[in-house]
């Protein structure tokens, strides 16, 4: 399994994309079809496989500024991992 790092490029695995409407947008993928909302949205509007972890992170920072120092990187990161497990998101 790749590792995610501040490097690592994150983008949609083959197979996935973006589905369903601009105000209902769900991630397709061949297993079936996942809701999308709020920070979660963001984070997958940039991993358009142009953006770093870290350049996602910053840019999510600079959105959150009152957002405890580190939590941001976490969430993400987790969030990443997890769409990774499930072959949504590969980096």
């Amino acid at each position: 399994m790749a590792e995610l790092g501040d490097t690592s490029v994150p983008k949609f695995a083959e197979g996935c994309r973006w589905g369903g409407t601009v105000e209902a947008p769900v991630v397709l993928s061949p297993e079936g079809a996942i809701h999308v909302e709020g920070t979660g949205r963001i984070i997958l509007e940039l991993c358009d496989g142009h953006f770093s972890l870290a350049e996602i992170v910053q840019k999510l920072e600079a959105q959150f500024m009152l957002a405890p120092k580190g939590k941001i990187r976490a969430d993400v990161q987790t969030f990443l991992e997890q769409l990774h497990a499930k072959r949504i998101i590969d980096y």
